[in-house]
């Protein structure tokens, strides 16, 4: 493991790109040691992949639908925030289908999701952020830019659209996928921007409907609410109604693609992907089942899902003030995303931490 490369000092201003898990757990270590933080993301407000999507009638959750615990420090997390309500024990029921026809499907792993949607967790997070007076939050802001400063205190300087200044940083943290981050730092730090061309992005679509009534019951399975199927197309179905605080919205639906059929129709219509992803969980269920109307169906598409192999590292990090987090690093799941952000924190405050994994370049 390469030794720790040492700043001349603690960051003083840190702008963190990014609201999901990894900047969220990021922003929040640095800001209990007092570092100025400054936290940016282009949605209209936190998630990341946790993000769900409010219709009319339904709210569905369009990336993670659930998550597992491991870790010691992400179980403190958890159990604070399922004392708050934010979070909850789900799935109650879990299925596989397959040509054999549907069994029920128990790892011994206990799940949870967010309530009453997974973007509950990182609002939660956000809303943590707001008691210090050294943390600023900008939603709804993209930033376009990254310039290196020579002869000021500061190190970075941001831009968003239009060349609007959004202020100058010694060190920037960016949780972006591994393409979006190699695009903002360009040349500024070669190394940096190789390691991200090293990991390779799979892309992947998540369809989603809303029915009119529920849906019929199936023979022998007196409750699912995650059914995981062998099919080319469809690896994931999800009841949203099932999940935790959402038992008053109608019947509805989360489609998750396999990731090689995801990439194969990357860029097929919205509606055409919908379409086919329903097509195939109706070929999942048993023939003499009819299903409701259909109020809405649609598709979103995530182009930068997941990396294609785990990481061996959880962060990277420079002397020239630049630093990369997030679960193309450490890993896919939930915890991964947020353990990154937290042990990269720690990381760039030179405090101990057990088992932490630290790479410095």
């Amino acid at each position: 493991m390469p030794e720790k490369a040492r700043r001349a000092a603690r960051p003083e201003r840190v702008a963190v790109i990014g609201a999901g898990m990894s900047g969220l757990a990021c922003a929040q270590t640095l800001a209990e040691q007092g570092i100025h933080v400054t936290l940016f993301d282009k949605a209209r407000g936190p998630g990341g992949r946790m993000a769900s999507k409010r219709r009319p009638t339904a709210t569905l959750d369009l990336g993670a639908q659930s998550f597992t615990v491991r870790d010691a420090r992400f179980s403190q997390l958890i159990e604070s925030l399922e004392n708050q309500g934010v979070v909850a024990c789900w799935p109650g029921a879990s299925f596989e289908v397959s040509d054999a026809g549907w069994a029920k499907l128990d790892d011994d792993q206990r799940r949870y999701a967010g309530a009453p949607r997974m973007s509950a967790i990182t609002r939660e997070l956000a809303n943590r952020l707001t008691r210090f007076d050294h943390v600023k939050t900008h939603f709804d802001t993209r930033v376009q830019t990254l310039t290196k400063l020579t002869g000021g205190e500061r190190d970075w300087a941001l831009c968003g659209d239009q060349h609007q200044p959004l202020g100058a940083f010694d060190t920037v943290v960016i949780t972006a996928p591994p393409p979006q981050a190699e695009a903002l730092m360009g040349e500024w730090d070669l190394t940096l921007a190789r390691a991200c061309s090293a990991r390779a992005q799979r892309s992947c679509w998540a369809g989603y409907v809303v029915f009119e009534t529920p849906l019929p019951p199936i023979e022998n399975v007196t409750r699912w609410d995650t059914l995981h199927a062998r099919h080319p197309a469809l690896r994931l179905v999800s009841r949203n109604h099932t999940k935790p605080g959402r038992g008053h919205q109608p019947e509805s639906l989360s489609l998750l693609a396999q990731l090689d059929w995801s990439e194969q129709m990357l860029e097929r219509p919205a509606d055409e992907v919908a379409c086919a992803l329903y097509a195939a969980f109706r070929s999942l269920l048993p023939r003499n089942v009819v299903l409701p109307d259909i109020v809405e169906l649609g598709a979103h598409r995530w182009r930068y899902a997941q990396a294609s192999a785990p990481g061996s590292e959880s962060y990277l990090y420079s002397e020239q003030g630049l630093a990369l987090c997030g679960e193309s690093f450490r890993g896919s799941r939930v915890e991964d995303a947020w353990l990154s952000g937290r042990e990269l924190g720690n990381a760039l405050l030179e405090l101990p931490e057990s088992y932490q994994n630290q790479t410095a370049v």
